[in-house]
């Protein structure tokens, strides 16, 4: 009995051994417990903290939304009222630029960015030849853009409504390195013509830009092209422009021309053909986009051989191009004729005084246009390219001077275009497979003042009856 007391006793130190060395693992346990709670509790601490930093945040973000929300409102209603001033002001300025019942002819847009110098300059060319006949040709200018000089200068002007188009949407091109400027005058161009045909009814529109002087029977062009548009619908637009209308190729101030070509810079264009054009308009690059056969359909472009309108516009976004070799030397017509009269007084039989009196040479009313309609004008030029003379071969520029009729010149390709156009020192440009002026591919402009030159295309023969000599 007294052995298995002292067994006994001999098994319980390995026990309290074990007891205590259980009890110092929980504590240790307990005190790594003990420390991760700690660092929780400081990280739910920390977090807490940044919680309410972004609530604060987002508070203070949700209060100035709000503000700008306000802020927004109030410009919203100020917008509006001020688009309703503003077509009040239209519409006073339409009724009374029509008043008296009468149906204006075409209004007539300047379109303007931002060069307040050329603007005036336009707008002071305009105003000598629109004044007298303002209730045919109600005068708007379009600015595309805020420049307050513009604008300025445009509110001076009590003969016109102007107009302005402002486009916050940012500019996202097709291609690399393309100018912007391109794209934000196409987007200007569909604006304002859209408004002048839809919100201000007219039935035609003249369309100039900020940089152009008009010649003094420019709307009496127009007037009588508007009268062969309406007779003819084979016209797309007529044109007071030629690009090759430098002062050594032109003669013949009543000389008008068919051609396949959008010369653009100065031109009227009809409603309905607006309702064509509208809806697929370009992004970019609207007068190359005119001038692709496919939006032709078959019609032509009226031009003069003697613009009626002079580009003066060195800078700006084509960056000066071709102004000093084709734009500088362009001839605006100007022909006059003086006439002396003599007014003999009563009181003395014996004495008279003259008096010169200057009028305008080209009496568009007078002229029968009728020879440019599409069943007449087919036969009356190829007559003209028939009757020339042919020439061929080199020093074709020495050959023609020599002449004294009207000479007609193969060529038969784009390259031999060029270079014939490069030795006379026209346009040697093509766009679409056209080069600049054609009609069926013939070319014609004057050498020393009256005789007239024909480049004759390979398909020009056929189109017009040509004898291939």
């Amino acid at each position: 009995m007294a052995r298995i007391s002292c067994d006994l006793r001999f098994l319980l130190i390995p026990a309290a051994f074990m007891f205590i060395y259980i009890q110092m693992r929980l504590f240790q346990t307990q005190s790594q417990y003990a420390d991760r709670l700690s660092s929780a509790i400081e990280s739910e601490n920390h977090c807490t903290s940044q919680m309410r930093g972004l609530i604060d945040e987002v508070s203070i973000k949700q209060s100035r939304i709000v503000a700008l929300e306000d802020m927004k409102n109030r410009q919203d209603e100020e917008l509006v009222q001020l688009k309703d001033l503003i077509q009040t002001f239209e519409k006073k300025g339409i009724a009374k630029l029509t008043q008296g019942g009468q149906m204006p002819v075409a209004a007539v847009v300047i379109m303007a960015c931002s060069r307040a110098d050329y603007l005036e300059r336009t707008v002071k060319s305009v105003l000598t030849y629109q004044t007298p006949v303002a209730s045919k040709y109600p005068l708007f200018i379009s600015q595309d853009g805020s420049d307050q000089a513009v604008k300025s200068k445009s509110l001076s002007y009590n003969q016109l409504t102007y107009m302005q188009h402002l486009d916050f949407e940012p500019v996202v091109t097709e291609r690399p390195g393309e100018l912007t400027a391109y794209y934000k005058i196409a987007r200007h161009y569909k604006w304002a013509l859209d408004q002048l045909f839809y919100k201000h009814k007219f039935s035609r529109v003249i369309i100039l830009e900020d940089d152009m002087e008009i010649a003094p029977d420019f709307f009496d062009y127009f007037e009588a092209a508007a009268s062969l548009m309406d007779r003819d619908k084979t016209i797309m637009a007529a044109s007071s422009w030629n690009d090759n209308g430098q002062k050594q190729f032109v003669h013949d101030p009543y000389a008008l021309y068919r051609s396949d070509f959008f010369p653009g810079l100065g031109w009227m264009l009809k409603r309905s053909t607006w309702d064509e054009l509208s809806p697929k308009w370009p992004k970019a690059y609207w007068d190359d986009w005119l001038r692709l056969k496919e939006n032709h359909k078959g019609r032509q472009f009226i031009r003069p051989e003697v613009c009626r309108t002079y580009n003066f516009g060195e800078h700006g976004s084509s960056l000066g191009q071709f102004f000093s070799q084709y734009l500088e030397p362009i001839k605006l017509n100007d022909v006059t004729v003086s006439v002396s009269v003599f007014f003999t007084p009563f009181c003395c039989i014996t004495s008279f005084h003259w008096f010169p009196i200057s009028f305008i040479k080209v009496d568009w009313k007078a002229k029968d246009l009728g020879y440019l309609t599409e069943g007449n004008y087919t036969k009356y030029f190829s007559g003209l390219v028939r009757q020339a003379r042919p020439i061929q071969g080199s020093d074709l520029v020495l050959k023609a001077q020599n002449i004294k009729d009207d000479v007609r010149i193969r060529y038969k390709d784009q390259v031999e275009f060029e270079r014939i156009a490069g030795e006379f020192g026209i346009f040697e440009e093509w766009k679409d497979g056209v080069p600049r002026t054609a009609y069926k591919g013939v070319v014609v402009f004057r050498i020393q003042t009256t005789r007239r030159v024909f480049l004759v295309g390979p398909d020009s023969v056929m189109q017009l009856g040509i004898r291939n000599s």
